[in-house]
C-alpha cells in the first residue's frame, strides 16, 4: 500500500509542476490561445493522484495490492500515463512555439498519444476485473 500511496504523491507533484509550467510558458512566449497544456495539470491530478488515492483506500480494506491483475494494472498505467502526458506536453509546447511538424509529425504525436490511450484502456480493464475479484472473495 505504501508504494501505491507513493505513487499518488508523485502523480501530485507532477500535476502541480505541470500547472506552474502552463501558466509560465505560455506566459513568457504570450500564448493566450486555448492549447493541450491546459488540461495537463487536470489530467495528473485526477488520472495519477485521485486513481492512485481512491485504490489505495480500497487496497487498505482489500487484498488488492497482492492481486496478480493490480500488479499488472500497475506496472501498465505506470507507463501508459505518463507516456500520454509526454505527448500532451510535446503536442502543446508545438502549439505554444507554433511549430510546423508537419503531416507525418503530427501523426507520429497522435500515434503516440492513441498507444498510450489503447495501453491505458488495457490497464483500467485489469484494475476494474482486480477489484471485481476482491469483492467477490470478501462475500
Amino acid at each position: 500500500m505504501k508504494r501505491i500511496i507513493n505513487t499518488a504523491i508523485a502523480y501530485f507533484i507532477f500535476a502541480m509542476a505541470g500547472g506552474v509550467f502552463y501558466r509560465e510558458f505560455t506566459k513568457w512566449n504570450g500564448y493566450t490561445e486555448p492549447t493541450t497544456l491546459g488540461v495537463l495539470h487536470v489530467h495528473l491530478l485526477v488520472m495519477g493522484t485521485l486513481l492512485f488515492l481512491l485504490t489505495a483506500l480500497f487496497a487498505k480494506i482489500t487484498m488488492l495490492a497482492e492481486n496478480l491483475l493490480f500488479k499488472k494494472f500497475f506496472v501498465l498505467y505506470n507507463i501508459a500515463l505518463p507516456a500520454m502526458v509526454l505527448m500532451m506536453l510535446v503536442r502543446g509546447i508545438v502549439q505554444v512555439l507554433g511549430i510546423e511538424v508537419g503531416k507525418m509529425g503530427n501523426g507520429m504525436i497522435s500515434g503516440f498519444a492513441g498507444l498510450s490511450h489503447i495501453g491505458m484502456m488495457i490497464a483500467l480493464l485489469l484494475l476494474l476485473f482486480a477489484i471485481k475479484r476482491e469483492l467477490i472473495q470478501k462475500q
